[in-house]
C-alpha cells in the first residue's frame, strides 16, 4: 500500500509549473492517449451500433447537452477567466484571485445545474428540433438517452473551472489527464453496463445502449474527481458565495457573453449538420459524427494542445506590457502549428481508408468519403485555435464572435445547398456536401482572422514568415506524392481490414512520410525541425557521447 507522504509527493510533482514547451508536450501526449482511447471507444460502439437507429439516437442525445456546455462554459470560460485571473495573481492580489475563482465556480455550477434540469424536462421537444427526420422509435430512444447525459453540463462546468485555475498558474498534468479518464468511463459503459447491472442477485438495470449513457455519466464524475485533485497545493480558498462586487468577476462577466455566443454559434453548425443528416439514410448522423471525430484527433493533438499551452504565456506577455514578445511568441507558435499540421493533413487524406478501419472493423465507405473532405479542415481548424486566442489574450472576445457569425451563416447556406441541391452521383451520399461546406468555411474563417490580425499586429506575416510557410507547403506537396505511392504499394486488401492488419501498414506509411518531411525541412532550412533533430540525436547518441 502506498504511503500518504509518497502519494502527496507524486501529486506535488504532477502539479509543478511547466514551461510552454513541456506543457505542450504533456498536453499533446495526453491528447494522444485520450484520442487513442476515444478511437477504441468508438470502435467498440460502432461494432454494435454503426448505421443503426440506436447509434443515431445516441449521437443526437449529446447535441443539446454539449451545446449548453459549450455556450456556457468550455473555451468561453477558459479564454475569458484565465487572463483576468492571471492578472490578479501577477499583481499579488491573491484574495481577489480566489474570490474571483470561487464566484465563477459557484455561478457556473448554478447556471449549468438549471440548464441540465431544463434539458431533462424538455428533452422531447429538443430532440424533435435537432432531428426532425427521425422515426418515432429513434426519437423516443434519443429522448431517454438525452435525459441521462443531461447531467454533463453541470459536471463538466465544475471540472472546467477547476482546470482553468490550474492552467492559469502553469499546471497541466491533471487537466491533461481528465479527458482520458472520461473515455475510460464510457468504455466501461460499453463493455460492462451494456450487459446489465446486477446487485446481490437482483437485476437493477437491463443494459443495452442505455448502459453506454451511464458510462458517460461515470466518465464525467471521474473527470471531476481528477480535476479536483489538481487543486492540491494551490492554496485555493473556496467560499460558498458569489462576490458580485469583485472587479475581476465583473470583468469576466463582461467578456463572457461575446465568447459564449461565439462558442454557441460555432456549435450551431453541428446542430444544423445533425438536423440535415437526420433527413438522410439511417446511420448518416452517426457516420458524419464519426468522420468529424476522426478529423478532430490531429486538431486536438496539435492545434488545441499547443494553443492551450501557449495561451497563458501570451496573456502574461501582454500583462507585462511587452507586445513585442507577444508578437514574437505568437509567430513561433503559429509556424509550429502549420509545420506540424500540413503533413498530417496530407497523410490523413491519403490514408483515410486505414484510419476509418481504426474506428470500425472493415472500414466504412461513407465515413471515409466524409473524412476526405474534412481533411482540408484539419490545417485550418488547428490554425484557428491559436489565431482566435491571440484576440482573447488581448481580452477581445467580440472580433472572433463577429467572424463566427459570418462563418456560421455561410456554413448553413453551403451545407444546405451542397447537400440538397448538388447531385453527387448515385454512389455518393449527399452528406458529403455537409463535409465540404465545413471544409470551405474553415478556410474562409481563418482567412478573415488573418486579415484582421495583420491590421492589428503590424508585420505579423512578414517575408520571413511567408517564405517559411511556402517551404512547408513545398515539403508537404512532396510528402503527398510519397504518401500516394506508398498507399499503392501497401493497399488495403479485401477481407483483411482488421486493426491488426491495417495498423502496421499505416504505421509504415506514416513513419516514412514524416521521415521524408523531416529531411526536406532540414534541407529547406526550416527552424522548426531543429528541436526534433536534437531530441533524436540525444536519444540515439546521447549515451555514446557521455
Amino acid at each position: 500500500m502506498a504511503k500518504p507522504g509518497r502519494v502527496r509527493s507524486v501529486v506535488a510533482l504532477a502539479n509543478s509549473k511547466l514551461s510552454i514547451q513541456w506543457a505542450a508536450l504533456l498536453l499533446a501526449g495526453a491528447t494522444l492517449v485520450s484520442s487513442l482511447l476515444g478511437l477504441f471507444r468508438d470502435r467498440l460502439f460502432n461494432a454494435q451500433y454503426l448505421h443503426t437507429a440506436a447509434g443515431d439516437a445516441y449521437t443526437v442525445a449529446f447535441t443539446v447537452p454539449d451545446f449548453m456546455y459549450f455556450i456556457l462554459v468550455s473555451g468561453a470560460l477558459s479564454v475569458t477567466f484565465i487572463p483576468v485571473f492571471t492578472q490578479r495573481l501577477a499583481s499579488g492580489n491573491k484574495h481577489s484571485a480566489w474570490e474571483l475563482s470561487t464566484s465563477i465556480l459557484n455561478l457556473m455550477a448554478i447556471v449549468t445545474l438549471i440548464a441540465s434540469i431544463l434539458i431533462m424536462i424538455f428533452a422531447e421537444q429538443l430532440v424533435w428540433l435537432v432531428s426532425p427526420g427521425f422515426d418515432e422509435s429513434a426519437r423516443s430512444l434519443a429522448i431517454s438517452l438525452m435525459r441521462v447525459v443531461a447531467v454533463n453540463p453541470f459536471l463538466f462546468a465544475v471540472a472546467t473551472v477547476l482546470s482553468s485555475m490550474q492552467q492559469a498558474v502553469g499546471r497541466f498534468a491533471f487537466f491533461a489527464l481528465a479527458p482520458t479518464i472520461y473515455n475510460v468511463g464510457i468504455i466501461i459503459g460499453i463493455t460492462v453496463f451494456t450487459n446489465g447491472i446486477t446487485i446481490f442477485g437482483w437485476q437493477v438495470f437491463d443494459g443495452g445502449i442505455m448502459g453506454v449513457a451511464l458510462g458517460v455519466v461515470l466518465g464525467s464524475i471521474l473527470q471531476l474527481i481528477v480535476s479536483t485533485v489538481g487543486l492540491l497545493g494551490m492554496g485555493f480558498d473556496y467560499r460558498f458565495k458569489i462576490a458580485w462586487k469583485n472587479q475581476g468577476f465583473r470583468k469576466v462577466l463582461s467578456l463572457l457573453p461575446a465568447r459564449s455566443l461565439d462558442q454557441g454559434i460555432d456549435y450551431v453548425n453541428s446542430m444544423v449538420e445533425t438536423n440535415i443528416a437526420s433527413r438522410m439514410a439511417t446511420g448518416t448522423v452517426r457516420a458524419y459524427q464519426q468522420a468529424t471525430t476522426l478529423h478532430m484527433v490531429p486538431i486536438n493533438l496539435i492545434g488545441v494542445a499547443i494553443s492551450t499551452a501557449a495561451f497563458p504565456k501570451m496573456t502574461e506577455r501582454l500583462n507585462q506590457g511587452r507586445p513585442d514578445l507577444f508578437k514574437k511568441e505568437f509567430q513561433v507558435v503559429l509556424r509550429v502549428i502549420i509545420w506540424l499540421t500540413l503533413p498530417v493533413s496530407v497523410i490523413a487524406f491519403f490514408c483515410r481508408g486505414y484510419l476509418v478501419n481504426f474506428i470500425n472493423n472493415g472500414g466504412d465507405q461513407l465515413i471515409a468519403s466524409l473524412f476526405s473532405a474534412l481533411c482540408v479542415a484539419i490545417l485550418f481548424r488547428s490554425i484557428y485555435h491559436i489565431a482566435s486566442r491571440s484576440f482573447y489574450a488581448q481580452q477581445d472576445t467580440k472580433t472572433p464572435l463577429y467572424i463566427s457569425v459570418v462563418s456560421v451563416a455561410l456554413n448553413i447556406i453551403l451545407a444546405t445547398t451542397l447537400a440538397f441541391w448538388v447531385d453527387w452521383g448515385p454512389s455518393v451520399s449527399p452528406a458529403v456536401g455537409i463535409a465540404w461546406a465545413a471544409a470551405i468555411v474553415s478556410v474562409v474563417e481563418v482567412a478573415i482572422l488573418f486579415i484582421v490580425m495583420e491590421r492589428r499586429i503590424k508585420g505579423l506575416f512578414d517575408k520571413t514568415f511567408v517564405h517559411a510557410v511556402t517551404r512547408m507547403i513545398v515539403a508537404s506537396a512532396i510528402v503527398a506524392v510519397v504518401s500516394y505511392a506508398l498507399v499503392l504499394l501497401l493497399p488495403l486488401r479485401e477481407g483483411a481490414q482488421s486493426f491488426f492488419t491495417t495498423f502496421p501498414r499505416f504505421a509504415i506509411i506514416a513513419f516514412i512520410c514524416l521521415g521524408v518531411y523531416m529531411v526536406l525541412s532540414y534541407f529547406l532550412r526550416l527552424s522548426e525541425v531543429q528541436p526534433v533533430l536534437r531530441v533524436i540525436k540525444r536519444v540515439l547518441f546521447g549515451r555514446i557521447s557521455t
